[in-house]
């Protein structure tokens, strides 16, 4: 998920709360952590529940306020719930909080309201931060108007994971750079390699975040928009019909059991078990495929987005630490953040937790350090290429209205996406055609795009 650029506002609250990035495992609890305490070096920090969050909770107390005497009070909630309550807080500028993990979609929308301070000032005279380490595009995504209003924790892009050893058990060859159409062969081909083994995975769970984000990524390859650059709803046009047809024939055909409601969990748990010969998903999977747990640690190889008319396809996606601007504590907070997306934040988690938990996808660095490229071997350089080849503002073949490659990146996407979703989940299962999914998505999109037109 992504974006900067200007563009006017025309709703003062985005409506959030149904956002789901499903390229994230998010446990579902919640609760406070951290070292507690009160008074002005002390900072509250609301933050999405998944493990690597949950990872740098353990962390702060021995690590960040033992070396500057600042106290976290941690606020985790899952998902949906985070980002209703920070969207709440922070429209609000109720200041209840001064810190709060938001993506590239919510970042330049909220600097956009005023609600984000700039953190360009702080990261320029932290040296020791090295604002130039961090990949351009996610650099970029968090960027608004050339400032800059959040700092990443972590990054990811997607890219094509396949069993190795079962392509060649078979005879198959994966491309260097595959296309769709040589993925639809070979997973024909895959399917039923091994008992109860089908070709690929993809998601087929609705969501905004969940099976629109692979799939705007084959819309945009196969030359489909959601917007042209004028604001013309483009969801029922021919290359947007063809894209999710593909899609939805492809996961019918010789995708995996339970389609319509399998999202990232749900491959990655199928990849792992053996019932499915590739997933199209999120860099970060690799770390748990190649766990030393991972019953198929070693027998997965790393291939490109597949592609059809573009030379890329892969997302761009980070969770990264936006600042209050009602925050009263607004240097403490940059402490926190710059020790939290830092460099020696990665060299502590893989020292005292393993290299495998490094929030890496951020930094040009990680992936020239030793002992993250030796621990990450098979997979680091193609997520950082799939990282470096994201384009945010140039996606597909034709010029858009607003940036992001798996999403839109403004307020109504969030609904749009979600109920598009849906009408697309229904064409997986079977209880409605392509074309009538996509005429009502068509309707839906028309309506968001006379918002905008005319600007």
């Amino acid at each position: 998920m992504t974006l900067h650029t200007s563009r006017s506002a025309r709703r003062t609250v985005p409506p959030l709360a149904l956002a789901v990035c499903g390229t994230l495992l998010a446990a579902a609890c919640s609760g406070a952590g951290g070292a507690g305490g009160s008074g002005s070096h002390a900072i509250n920090v609301l933050m999405v529940n998944n493990p690597q969050m949950v990872d740098l909770q353990r962390l702060t107390a021995a690590d960040f306020t033992k070396s500057t005497g600042i106290k976290v009070n941690f606020t985790v909630l899952p998902e949906d719930d985070v980002r209703d309550k920070i969207t709440q807080d922070f429209s609000s500028q109720a200041g209840q909080y001064d810190v709060a993990s938001i993506s590239n979609y919510e970042a330049p929308i909220f600097a956009r309201n005023g609600w984000l301070a700039s953190l360009s000032s702080h990261s320029s005279a932290d040296t020791a931060f090295a604002q130039s380490d961090v990949l351009p595009a996610i650099a970029q995504s968090l960027t608004y108007n050339g400032q800059i209003y959040a700092e990443p924790f972590y990054g990811e892009s997607s890219f094509l994971m396949y069993r190795k050893d079962v392509f060649a058990a078979k005879g198959l060859t994966m491309p260097a750079a595959p296309t769709w159409a040589q993925v639809a062969d070979l997973a024909a081909k895959a399917d039923g390699a091994q008992p109860g083994m089908k070709g690929i995975c993809l998601r087929g769970q609705p969501g905004w975040g969940e099976v629109m984000a692979p799939l705007t990524t084959v819309v945009n390859t196969m030359g489909g928009t959601w917007f042209t650059k004028d604001w013309k709803a483009q969801v029922d046009s021919p290359e947007f019909t063809k894209a999710v047809s593909f899609y939805v024939g492809l996961v019918r055909a010789h995708g995996e059991a339970g389609a319509p409601q399998a999202g990232f969990t749900e491959c990655l748990n199928d990849l792992e078990q053996s019932k499915a010969a590739m997933w199209y998903d999120a860099t970060s999977a690799a770390g748990s495929l190649e766990a030393s747990d991972s019953p198929v640690a070693g027998k997965i190889g790393y291939a490109p987005a597949p592609v059809d008319r573009t030379k890329s396809s892969g997302w761009l996606y980070t969770w990264a630490w936006g600042l209050q601007k009602a925050s009263t504590h607004q240097d403490d907070a940059w402490k926190f953040i710059s020790w939290a997306s830092g460099k020696g934040y990665e060299q502590l988690v893989g020292k005292q937790l393993g290299w495998s938990r490094v929030p890496a996808g951020k930094r040009t660095s990680t992936y020239s350090d030793p002992d993250y490229v030796a621990a990450s071997s098979t997979f680091a350089k193609p997520t950082l290429t799939a990282l470096q080849a994201a384009d945010p503002a140039d996606p597909g073949v034709q010029p858009r209205p607003a940036p992001g490659i798996q999403f839109v990146d403004i307020p109504e996407f969030t609904d749009l996406g979600t109920k598009v979703s849906q009408e697309i989940s229904s064409a997986i299962a079977g209880r409605t055609s392509v074309d009538s999914a996509l005429h009502t998505g068509q309707t839906l999109a028309e309506k968001v795009a006379a918002k905008y037109a005319g600007q």
